[in-house]
């Protein structure tokens, strides 16, 4: 399948490349958010390979340059446009002519104030690329907004914070449209948007129904003399808010944007041959599986980040061996451009060690010249590794994944994982190993909340699976868990604060079980017994495209596909002849795999978004399910969560993220209504670098100018403080962009 990695950095190499000035030179100016996006899927030198003789900063100081031509690569703000305005203008002439590309769509109104300024004569191009969201692996993107999740689920603080806190929202989820329409449109999709609908619990956070932002009934009486469909508008408008849940507000916004597009672009989607289907987004958010985020799961992605200190999903840093013996610190990128990580990533850790060794074994009779037995266990592998000074890339490789492998196994020893993930599965699947109601849950659990050498986190992730497992406890038995635990107060806050997912915590002798429309379904795939829960979410994705799921827990926004329509659970469930148990029994037929050979790149493509964050065990599905179901599933979020997250933030929820490491001073107070790009404005703004103080400059020849000029216009993101090759390459790159004739224009 397409990777959307590969889509991104397409879309900039065809912009780049498609600036052709006639002195074949030119310069590239970005901002602080577009040089981020741009650095995260191309490096500095791929860049500068398609003529690009220098990267500036629009907020940084720039000589004039006139004799180039520049393109612009910048973020739709107001700040950006009277920055590109300045530069032509009173008199100045910052570059021969300016071809403009906006990462997300430019509005009307910036566009209009471009044309009609003294910068249009020189304005060759203008051009909206769509691509402001973040390829973080080949089937998943992220919005990189982990504070959304207090947007999302934080109470607000009193009766008359509600307007101001549902406003603040409403920016946020249109924020948050946006980029996710920039996702189909960079994939040529225009999907249907379905939704999740929770039945078990009202609006949740700001949408919570209020009498501060609900509209006002009807008029008493209307009813009299006009009929209830006349008077039917200000009933539904005042009943709207019962229903507004943040997946449903999100889909209608989205599917807003999408439409707003094909209005201006009516030739979107444009056809492919052979055509592919028309797609599908689904749109969930992190209350709809409370349980996925607490569970330790043991596939060697979700596990690394579990228990390693890996920084964004992708930042470790470890101990490297060098090769006269001597150890120091080195930070390795877990990317989809390490082929180890990506063959790995969704393996059982025990199926990837010895994947990891196999391959090392295999590498070290191919080129190693090695005769012997090879490593048989991951010290045998260390020892080895020593003494391959001459493989350095294949040296790194290993000894990254060694190292990250060797850690979680000793954690997952040393924290009595084992004992752990066997109670947290049989809380989270309802089930045993044996496939039985669990009766002894308490009786395993207490003397793993007693011990002092099980960490208070781990105990946090049992307690909080145990409740859900009981659909709520009584206060007195919540109390006595505590006080085995012996959890601190904010680890008690981050346990009662699941009530603002839709979690009941809280029980009295008189509440009936909550019936879930969503369960856990028994897998009948071999499975390791510390393994057998699986998030709701590849439920979802394998009823959605059995056409099994209900339409009236997953509505439509607008169209819906012409299919048979599933049978609604709510209207034939106690009608249904058929036993539930037959489900787990047979395999479907759309669960075949795909056929080797068969046409990949015009498969169906299926789009879910997690609003609130998405776990690691969820990517995994999305890449598992496209396998099996012959669907290319790809997995958005808010942003990526472990559990240590999750727990971090649901102790500061009540208290709208103050402290947090998203949101360390809360979230900010709301100042009214005001349009969007105000508040498109605020987010990307950034702060004028200050003039740079510098001597007069001598003569030099043209070569030297401008490697000086490249110095004094920084671009953090990339490898050096500035992008002139004469810089920034190595030796052997600068003679060879020599040769190209870099410095002989």
């Amino acid at each position: 399948m397409t990777s959307l990695i590969n889509v991104v950095r397409s879309k900039f190499l065809d912009a780049i490349r498609s600036v052709n000035p006639p002195g074949r030179w030119k310069i590239l100016v970005v901002d602080e958010h577009s040089q981020q996006l741009l650095g995260s899927v191309l490096k500095q030198f791929d860049i500068l390979q398609e003529n690009v003789t220098l990267i500036e900063s629009i907020s940084n100081y720039r000589d004039p340059q006139p004799q180039f031509e520049a393109m612009y690569l910048l973020m739709p703000t107001s700040q950006n446009v009277d920055r590109i305005i300045k530069d032509f203008s009173n008199g100045n002439q910052q570059y021969a002519a300016a071809h403009l590309f906006f990462i997300d769509g430019l509005g009307e109104q910036l566009f209009e104030r471009l044309t009609s300024s003294p910068a249009e004569p020189h304005l060759q191009a203008c051009q909206d690329l769509f691509v402001n969201f973040w390829a973080i692996e080949a089937q998943a993107f992220s919005l990189k907004l982990p504070a959304s999740f207090f947007n999302i689920y934080s109470p607000p603080r009193s009766e008359h914070a509600f307007r101001s806190a549902r406003d603040r929202l409403m920016e946020e989820v249109k924020f948050m449209a946006k980029m996710i329409a920039n996702v189909c449109i960079s994939l040529n999709e225009f999907p249907y948007v379905r939704y999740y609908l929770p039945t078990h619990h009202a609006p949740l956070g700001a949408l919570r129904p209020n009498a501060a932002t609900r509209p006002p009934p009807p008029a008493e009486g209307s009813g009299r003399w006009r009929t209830n469909l006349a008077r039917g508008a200000d009933s539904r408008a005042h009943e709207s808010t019962e229903q507004d849940y943040i997946t449903k507000v999100l889909a209608f916004t989205i599917q807003q944007e999408l439409d707003e597009y094909k209005k201006t672009n009516p030739d979107f989607p444009k056809p492919s041959d052979p055509p592919r289907p028309r797609s599908t987004m689904i749109i969930t958010d992190r209350s709809m599986d409370t349980v996925a985020p607490f569970v330790h799961e043991f596939t060697y992605q979700a596990m690394s980040n579990d228990l390693l200190p890996i920084e964004d999903g992708s930042k470790y840093t470890y101990k490297f061996q060098t090769a006269i013996g001597a150890y120091e610190d080195k930070t390795a990128i877990l990317s989809d451009a390490d082929a180890v990580w990506t063959e790995l990533r969704h393996m059982h850790m025990r199926e990837a060690i010895d994947k990891l060794m196999a391959d090392f074994n295999k590498f070290m009779q191919d080129n190693a010249g090695f005769k012997g037995e090879g490593a048989a266990s991951l010290n045998d592998m260390k020892d080895m590794l020593a003494n391959l000074p001459q493989y350095q890339e294949q040296r790194e490789k290993f000894s990254l994944h060694l190292n990250m492998a060797q850690e979680s196994m000793s954690i997952f020893e040393r924290d009595k994982l084992p004992t752990i993930a066997a109670v947290e599965q049989n809380c989270a699947t309802g089930l045993t190993a044996e496939g039985k109601t669990p009766k002894t849950l308490v009786e395993e659990m207490v003397p793993l909340l007693d011990a002092r050498d099980v960490v208070n986190a781990n105990k946090v992730r049992i307690i909080a699976l145990y409740i859900q497992h009981r659909d709520g406890v009584p206060e007195e038995d919540k109390r006595r868990l505590y006080q085995h635990a012996r959890l601190s107060m904010a680890e008690q806050d981050a346990v009662n604060a699941l009530v603002h997912l839709g979690v009941r915590i809280s029980r009295g002798p008189g509440d009936k079980d909550i019936k879930k429309k969503i369960k856990q379904r028994q897998s009948n795939e071999e499975e390791y017994e510390l393994s057998r829960f699986k998030p709701l979410l590849r439920t979802v994705l394998e009823d959605h495209i059995g056409n099994k799921l209900d339409p009236t827990m997953f509505p439509y926004v607008k169209d819906a596909p012409t299919l048979t329509p599933a049978p609604s659970l709510r209207a034939t469930a106690s009608a249904s002849p058929q036993p539930t148990a037959s489900l787990r029994s047979a395999k479907p037929v759309w669960h075949r795999a795909a056929k080797p050979g068969g046409a990949q790149e015009t498969r169906q493509r299926v789009f879910v978004f997690v609003a609130g964050g998405m776990t690691y065990s969820e990517m995994r599905e999305a890449y598992l399910l496209s396998k099996q179901l012959n669907k290319d599933i790809i997995i958005g979020s808010t942003h990526p969560i472990t559990p240590r997250n999750m727990i971090d933030d649901l102790k500061v929820l009540e208290l709208s993220g103050v402290g947090s490491k998203a949101l360390p001073n809360g979230l900010p107070e709301h100042r009214g209504p005001r349009p969007f790009q105000e508040f498109y404005d605020e987010k990307y703004f950034t702060k004028e670098a200050p003039r740079p103080q510098r001597p007069a400059p001598s003569p030099a020849p043209m070569a030297r100018d401008l490697s000086k000029s490249s110095r004094t216009s920084p671009v953090n993101t990339f490898a050096a403080s500035s992008t002139s090759l004469s810089s920034t390459a190595g030796k052997e790159e600068k003679e060879k962009k020599k040769r190209r004739g870099l410095f002989h224009f």
